[in-house]
């Protein structure tokens, strides 16, 4: 059986999920997990108004993550950047609930992965 990028990796949990369209990389589905952000692009077919998974064309670690803001001001987005100044743009529906899950996901990501591996000595 083969996986794709977006399958789940051991101890993930999916945060929040959306259509959406990156300027770049068009239409698509964003996921936020406690572990990465994840873009699948997608085809759509208004005929029989189904969608397609194409692949995954982000899968973004949250700690290769510099910042998160909005963006807009008639069409908003929520733009994250990469730690190589790389900036992904999304149009979603909840801009604000994007930048604060994504912030908070990073910090309690960050949290964990600085925390001492060997703990048995306490």
């Amino acid at each position: 059986m083969s996986s794709s990028g977006a399958d789940p990796k051991k101890g993930e949990i999916r945060v929040f999920q959306e259509d959406c369209a990156e300027d770049k990389l068009k239409n698509g589905i964003l996921t936020l997990t406690n572990l990465r952000i994840i873009f699948e692009k997608t085809e759509g077919k208004m005929a029989t108004l189904s969608k397609k998974v194409e692949g995954v064309l982000l899968d973004l670690p949250l700690d290769k993550i510099s910042s998160v803001k909005s963006e807009g001001f008639i069409i908003k987005k929520v733009v994250v950047t990469t730690i190589d100044g790389k900036p992904f743009k999304f149009g979603v529906f909840n801009i604000h609930k994007w930048v604060k899950l994504i912030e908070e996901q990073k910090e309690i990501y960050m949290k964990i992965k600085n925390q001492p591996k060997d703990s048995s000595d306490e």
